[in-house]
């Protein structure tokens, strides 16, 4: 029987993504990107998922999304301490127009205190090992 990827932590549980074949270096980045106006994902939404958009601005630069590589989701404990777990985010692996490889998350709901306009995030950039 074949067991499923797992993070544990003290607060978090997550499936890992699968392991891509070719060994790749990323490098994390967790900064707000701005999706592009009104080219969300509308199924997406319409099934209470974030709707991953068409592009996006990261550091003043315009980045196409080429295709959707995979995506998964994380979750936590619920605010309310029932012992519910919550689906705070949900990642996406894509490859742009640039021929980069860049995770994407969107927060389902941002937490109190913080700009409701930062939704999504660039997590990691990824770079094919040089051998």
């Amino acid at each position: 029987m074949k067991t499923e990827p797992w993070h544990v932590s003290s607060y978090l549980t997550f499936k890992l993504p699968p392991s891509p074949t070719i060994i790749h270096r990323m490098e994390f980045v967790s900064e707000p990107i701005k999706p592009d106006y009104a080219t969300a994902d509308t199924a997406a939404m319409a099934r209470g998922q974030p709707g991953l958009p068409t592009g996006f601005t990261w550091r003043d630069r315009h980045y196409a999304i080429r295709e959707l590589l995979e995506s998964w989701k994380q979750s936590e404990p619920c605010d309310h301490h029932s012992g519910e777990r919550y689906y705070r985010k949900h990642f996406f692996r894509v490859l742009t127009d640039t021929g980069e490889v860049m995770t994407l998350y969107a927060l389902r709901h941002v937490k109190r205190g913080q700009d409701p306009k930062s939704r999504w995030w660039l997590y990691a950039v990824e770079a094919p090992s040089q051998s």
